[in-house]
């Protein structure tokens, strides 16, 4: 497999056409007003050498589809056209565009070849459109084990039942795919069919690591996998994090009953995600936003978005303030709130609300406390290790080199509660 591409602008799974028209208007506006940034992107994804003043609309769209990594504006065009009636269902629209490009049959969906998402009948998998499944099955679409695959990894039963009847099967390393996305149907439907657990190379921890550190955040998912290896007899390590990744109140309660220091104490990154079940020990492949590394349990709740563990430690008198351990850089230090502000759920599109954050400040959280961290994200374009040096939560924010990861919600609710930088 190539290396992964980073295109200038993301390209939706959902693209919206009308949006993106505009998107061409407003870069030609910011071209012939000679926006810095504006003539950069012209230059940089034009063939041609075209001086600002004299760029033309259909100059700006085709700047704006290489700067998302499709070839050209008409490409652009009928990836949105096809992606929407993919979505919406509408068979004669599907059929009627690959019966005029008969390419479209086999191309990506959305246009780029490095897409996931595949070219039609896979799209159409990952939404559970079984019609357009079969109308293009019909025509002579080949990616049938592909498009299994998605609606396996999406969690789409019905439409994975009716691609295995096409002659789908479950590969090796199918699994990897619904442990990617913490999808139980999908892995208990591969179970069903007597997929083996393991990933493409035959590593039967593969699945097991790949479910905990995962970019992926969907509690009640997570719980249901990790259950289904638990009911199979896989071995899953008997300790208070893996008590945090399965959602298990009663067996923190019975760490605790055995362990009273349990709420002071913090965990290593290989006690959060254990090398004997197959997680790395390079702590940047632990997918998550503020570091984690030697903190606490509630550390490990805010990043898995686990809400409810939360307030049952405050409620058993975990500290709302407890500190991360220092590590001999002097990096570390910081308070579960840090981890509100630089957020892997809010990359997943959780804690849009900030009620994490508002439960740590309504129980007394410093919303000034003090950290230096250091992070590396990972599968993204800049994936190089950042510093930060005695910042508040809010400056952890307003500072962090990736604001895609920072929770805007979370950092408004820590200046109302008296928060600066």
């Amino acid at each position: 497999m190539g290396a992964r591409q980073f295109h200038d602008r993301h390209f939706p799974v959902r693209p919206n056409l009308e949006q993106l028209k505009h998107q061409a208007k407003d870069l030609l506006r910011a071209i012939r007003q000679g926006d810095p940034s504006a003539v950069v992107e012209l230059r940089k994804h034009h063939p041609k050498a075209i001086e600002a003043g004299d760029a033309k609309l259909a100059d700006a769209q085709l700047a704006l589809a290489r700067s998302y990594g499709l070839p050209s504006w008409p490409r652009l065009v009928t990836a949105c056209r096809m992606t929407d009636a993919i979505w919406r269902g509408d068979v004669d629209a599907v059929r009627n565009l690959v019966l005029r490009d008969p390419r479209l049959l086999h191309d990506a969906a959305r246009g780029l070849p490095d897409s996931n998402w595949g070219p039609p009948m896979s799209y159409a998998a990952n939404v559970g459109q079984d019609a357009i499944i079969q109308m293009l099955r019909d025509l002579g679409a080949t990616d049938v084990q592909h498009a299994f695959d998605r609606a396996c990894l999406q969690g789409k039963i019905e439409t994975a039942r009716h691609l295995y009847a096409m002659g789908a099967r479950p590969a090796p390393g199918c699994v990897m795919g619904p442990c990617e996305t913490l999808n139980a149907k999908g892995l208990s439907l591969l179970f069903e069919l007597s997929a083996k657990f393991a990933d493409e190379h035959g590593d039967r921890l593969a699945p097991i690591a790949l479910l905990l550190q995962t970019y992926s955040r969907w509690p009640t998912g997570k719980h249901e996998c990790l259950e289904l290896l638990s009911v199979r007899g896989i071995h899953l390590p008997a300790t208070p994090a893996m008590a945090v990744h399965r959602g298990r109140i009663d067996l923190l309660d019975a760490h605790l009953a055995r362990d009273p220091h349990l709420l002071t104490r913090t965990f290593s990154h290989e006690e959060i995600y254990p090398p004997e079940v197959g997680c790395s020990t390079d702590h940047s492949l632990g997918l998550h936003g503020t570091p984690l590394a030697g903190t606490t349990l509630l550390h490990l709740c805010v990043d898995f978005d686990e809400i409810e563990i939360a307030r049952w430690l405050i409620t058993r008198g975990m500290n709302v303030n407890a500190k991360a351990e220092v590590d001999s850089d002097g990096f570390g230090g910081h308070t579960a709130l840090f981890g509100c502000v630089v957020s892997q759920p809010y990359r997943c599109r959780l804690q849009q609300d900030a009620a994490f954050a508002r439960l740590l400040l309504d129980h007394g959280a410093d919303p000034n406390a003090r950290a230096s961290l250091r992070k590396r994200l990972r599968f993204v374009r800049d994936d190089s290790m950042h510093e930060y040096r005695e910042v508040t939560p809010l400056a952890w924010g307003e500072s962090f080199h990736d604001q895609d990861w920072v929770n805007r919600a979370a950092m408004r609710l820590i200046v109302e509660r008296g928060g600066h930088t």
